[in-house]
């Protein structure tokens, strides 16, 4: 039975999403032609009952001047959450079409974690534009998400949260969350806090509802409920949640006075937005780097580390003119030396990959290294060992001559073992330097395998000849 796509919503006879769960070109097509005839009823009848995700995905498909018309045809009824759903550069696009008073309107039934997330890449102008239209409640919890550090816990924190003190019965705190309509849209626990609004612990919903109602709160609560700072790093944050399986956890700031709450659904962007700077940083690609960005963005992001790597490459070079003699004589060397110098790069590359991640996760740290460095040199023999033999075996009965398999035998494991080397090495020394192992290792390892790749195969190449 074929697969059938992710989301059948429709509209009319035409699917939202195809197989591969990519936005229909049909369903664009009809969207297309509501904005531009105008039609408003139209619209609304194709994109006002999706999920905003689903909206988020849809204007990134649309063409770049009819996305703002989208947001003005469907006015009120354009849920402002999509923004958060799209790529950096979309977003900032479409909020230099509209108005301040546009963003500002749409923006008033946001959770805050999301409208700080619009709100902390525009130019503080037009930051405080858009906060002078707003009430003055949300106007002070926005500004105050916005003066914590750009990848803290505070920005990406919900400034809506249920606490109550810890006097409160269970009876009184299920009828406050009845009658009050102030509520967060989502909680999955309520906070107990102090007269100075400090947090002295939390009760799960579901401990609150199984319990009878004359039970006081206090005895309830979780005191040593796991918290965060407001200005913890989001990445720490992320590894408690993956590390204890948390749902939310609660902000305070340094007087431990609850400030917000961070929710699993954050930190899953977090991660996601973490391995993908960390993939991309790995291929010498800056971290904010989107699909939506012109060509001169990206060639401008990229020029930097590919000029790193052409010095590094003249230098890889530079190795060959040692033995400029030998390749003359022999121009099976010439044919060889890159495979010994490819191999190595690859198996860099591998050891890198996992050193980096590794680091990232903490999962590689002083206490294991020594070790890992070890598996890693022991890992670069054993593939040395088998590639010397096949590589071997194959020039051999290339250029009918044993003595270039044993060359390239010796050379590949030397370079095998230096690749296993560079690529813990680098990165581990990179990070005790402080700067960011994804980043930087790439282009280095790659000059040590090519160097020691060239170096030993050429000199092993003059030794073993001129000893003949």
């Amino acid at each position: 039975m074929p697969n059938q796509p992710e989301t059948s919503t429709e509209a009319g006879d035409v699917v939202l999403r195809d197989e591969d769960g990519a936005i229909e070109a049909g369903f664009v097509a009809r969207v297309t032609s509501a904005i531009e005839a105008e039609d408003a009823a139209a619209l609304r009848r194709l994109v006002g009952d999706l999920h905003e995700a689903d909206v988020g995905d849809l204007i990134e498909a649309l063409d770049p001047e009819l996305r703002p018309r989208l947001i003005a045809l469907l006015g009120a009824d354009f849920d402002f959450t999509a923004l958060v759903e799209v790529d950096d550069a979309v977003r900032e696009e479409i909020l230099d079409e509209l108005a301040p008073e546009a963003v500002a309107e749409g923006m008033r039934d946001l959770d805050s974690d999301d409208a700080v997330y619009i709100l902390e890449d525009l130019p503080k102008d037009e930051q405080d534009e858009i906060l002078e239209q707003l009430p003055s409640l949300d106007r002070r919890a926005l500004e105050r998400s916005l003066q914590y550090p750009e990848n803290s816990a505070g920005r990406r924190m919900q400034s809506e949260y249920v606490a109550v003190p810890p006097s409160w019965t269970v009876g009184h705190t299920i009828d406050f969350l009845r009658e009050n309509e102030e509520l967060p849209e989502r909680f999955f626990e309520i906070h107990v806090v102090d007269a100075d609004y400090k947090l002295l612990g939390a009760v799960a919903l579901d401990t609150l509802l199984r319990t009878r109602r004359p039970t006081l709160v206090a005895d309830l609560m979780d005191a040593g409920r796991r918290r965060v700072r407001a200005t913890d790093d989001l990445e720490e944050v992320a590894r408690m949640f993956e590390r204890y399986n948390l749902i939310a956890a609660p902000v305070v700031d340094d007087g431990d006075r609850l400030v917000g709450v961070v929710t699993v659904d954050d930190v899953v962007d977090v991660i996601e937005e973490e391995a993908e700077k960390d993939i991309k940083a790995l291929g010498g690609v800056t971290g904010d780097e989107e699909l939506s960005d012109s060509v001169w963005t990206i060639a401008r992001g990229r020029f930097n580390w590919l000029l790193v790597n052409l010095a590094t490459a003249f230098l890889a070079s530079s190795v060959l003119g040692l033995f400029e003699g030998e390749l003359e004589k022999m121009v099976a060397l010439a044919v060889l030396a890159p495979i010994v110098a490819s191999q190595g790069g690859n198996a860099a590359t591998q050891t890198m990959t996992i050193a980096v991640r590794a680091l990232a996760t903490r999962e590689l740290h002083d206490g294991n290294a020594a070790r890992i460095v070890l598996r890693e040199v022991l890992v670069g023999v054993v593939n040395g060992l088998a590639f010397a033999v096949i590589t071997g075996v194959a020039a051999a009965a290339w250029f009918r001559t044993v003595d270039l398999g044993v060359v390239i035998g010796l050379a590949m494991i030397c370079n095998l073992v230096a690749a296993a080397l560079g690529g813990i090495l680098v990165p581990l020394v990179i990070e005790r330097f402080r700067l960011d192992p994804a980043v930087s290792s790439g282009v280095f390892v790659t000059t040590i395998t090519d160097v020691v790749g060239f170096f030993s195969f050429l000199g092993i190449a003059s030794l073993w000849f001129g000893l003949k």
